[in-house]
């Protein structure tokens, strides 16, 4: 391999690095929301809202522990969607990430300092 071929897969794979350590983050990020309900904004649709207390109880619960992520439904690796039954419902969940004035997407979803995170969560028939 020459140098230059040295130097060029060098750069490349800090490069990928620094992608894999971004999407981490990013994934840290959403992680916590989903589990803790914390570090962002929980919105629940009226479809959601007008189930049974005892289903909006389980839905919050499986959104939560949700952790069947595969590349069918968390192609970049995120953890930002998930999709959870509950009495016969099929419920999604989704984490978008904002700027903090919640106008246009996050210009960078791995810093909190400027990403406002929300999770929706909503039958799969209000989608």
């Amino acid at each position: 391999m020459s140098r230059s071929d040295q130097e060029s897969y060098a750069c490349n794979r800090a490069g990928a690095e620094r992608l894999d350590e971004r999407k981490a983050r990013i994934r840290h990020l959403n992680d916590e929301l989903r589990r803790l309900f914390a570090g962002g904004r929980i919105m629940i649709t009226s479809g959601v809202q007008a189930l049974a207390t005892d289903h909006l109880a389980r839905a919050l619960r499986q959104v939560s522990c949700f952790a069947d992520f595969n590349p069918d439904n968390d192609p970049h690796d995120e953890h930002d969607f998930g999709a959870v039954e509950v009495a016969g419902q099929r419920i999604f969940w989704k984490i978008d990430c904002y700027d903090k004035q919640l106008e246009y997407g996050s210009p960078d979803a791995a810093n909190p300092e400027v990403t406002a995170r929300v999770l929706t969560i909503m039958l799969a028939s209000e989608y």
